[in-house]
């Protein structure tokens, strides 16, 4: 997986939007204003993702399948290029934004379209 693959799965993602929040080139995803996706600008060593809890986040990071993601709350990890599968990368990606979709107000999901809940 690649900063281009995580940007061109992130961009199918209905309502998802890019920044770049600080400068220097991070890619910052969001969906209703709030990140859940981000590659840093100057280390391109994976990119960072939000899991359903703390506890999963710890266990990835136990089996090895992920690091703790930097400046981000304990629910994030940072998944290296290389570690993981591309499936898994889309997957994970995929669950963050459908995590931070869940949390956003119901008229404001309802404006993003619909996206399947599985």
């Amino acid at each position: 997986m690649t900063r281009a693959l995580v940007n061109a799965h992130a961009a199918t993602l209905p309502g998802a939007t890019h920044s770049d929040p600080w400068g220097g080139g991070h890619d910052a995803w969001k969906v209703g204003g709030k990140m859940f996706a981000v590659v840093g600008a100057v280390e391109d060593h994976g990119v960072a993702v939000k899991c359903d809890s703390v506890e999963t986040a710890s266990l990835l990071i136990e089996m090895g399948r992920a690091l703790k993601a930097p400046y981000f709350h304990a629910s994030w990890v940072r998944l290296p290029w290389g570690i993981v599968t591309e499936e898994e990368f889309r997957e994970r990606i995929t669950t963050s934004y459908r995590l931070i979709r869940a949390s956003l107000p119901k008229k404001l999901q309802a404006a993003l379209g619909t996206f399947p809940t599985v």
